[in-house]
């Protein structure tokens, strides 16, 4: 290398270097890269931290879907065929809140409730606690046995849909259900009170109990209608599909129904 090359070299700071006996070839060390090596670990925390932070954005995106179930179904249940698995986890806490709120709406209007209170050592608070907690037990299992129900239904006309689905079209499903205890608390703790919960009080005649178990039920029938639409949607089931699935949860409804005036 001639004179100007070695002087370049020296004002870029690189020392030469020689090679074999007589000196005579310099050569000069490779420049060092200045990013610096990601060690595995801190590449596995940064991988979860952008799965967390886009597990919390498609979660708010499923709470800003919730009120669209009652103005346009169809996106909703479309959306549901997505089997990404950050998208299905993110629709968890909906689908937990849906579920709990529309147990507790059909509990209010079960032939059950209308005696919780014969026994005289249950309170407003004792029954307030029961509801809360016969709502959790009755949403889970309507959502486990209704969404078993709709996926047997898929699958007797050949339709592989995921069971973890066909859960969460219930729960989407139930909330014209859950919404119902908008008007049936009022409606209950203003025209009945304690007596709504007991035998042999001013609701016994059957008539304000009729009507308010009515309301109930065409609440339930509107959350039906959803289940039509999102095994259409979500599944593209034919409607022979539709309606086997539907029969099924009937009966298994009519079944969880009668069960607590059974015990």
């Amino acid at each position: 290398m001639g004179a100007a090359g070695v002087g370049r070299a020296a004002r870029d700071g690189l020392r030469p270097t020689s090679h074999g006996a007589g000196g005579g070839s310099l050569a000069y060390p490779r420049g060092v890269s200045e990013r610096p090596r990601v060690k595995p670990v801190e590449q596995a925390d940064r991988q979860a931290a952008r799965l967390a932070e886009a597990g919390e954005a498609a979660t708010r995106e499923w709470w800003r879907r919730v009120p669209r179930v009652l103005t346009a179904p169809r996106s909703v249940f479309a959306a549901l065929g997505e089997t990404d698995e950050v998208d299905v986890d993110a629709r968890a806490e909906p689908v937990l809140a849906l579920t709990i709120l529309a147990g507790m709406a059909g509990v209010l209007i079960t032939p059950a409730w209308g005696k919780v209170m014969n026994d005289p050592t249950v309170d407003a608070l004792v029954v307030l606690v029961l509801t809360f907690v016969g709502g959790l037990m009755y949403g889970a299992a309507g959502y486990f046995l209704l969404g078993l129900a709709l996926w047997l239904g898929a699958k007797a006309v050949g339709v592989e849909a995921p069971f973890r689905i066909a859960r969460q079209v219930v729960a989407f499903a139930a909330l014209p259900l859950a919404l119902s205890l908008v008007i049936l608390v009022p409606a209950i703790v203003l025209g009945f009170g304690e007596d709504w919960f007991r035998t042999g009080g001013d609701d016994d005649a059957g008539t304000g109990r009729t009507i308010v178990t009515g309301i109930g039920l065409a609440f339930v029938a509107w959350s039906l209608a959803l289940v039509a639409v999102g095994l259409r949607t979500t599944f593209r089931l034919p409607w022979r599909g539709v309606v086997g699935a539907l029969l099924l949860s009937g009966v298994l409804v009519a079944a969880f129904a009668v069960l607590p005036s059974a015990l």
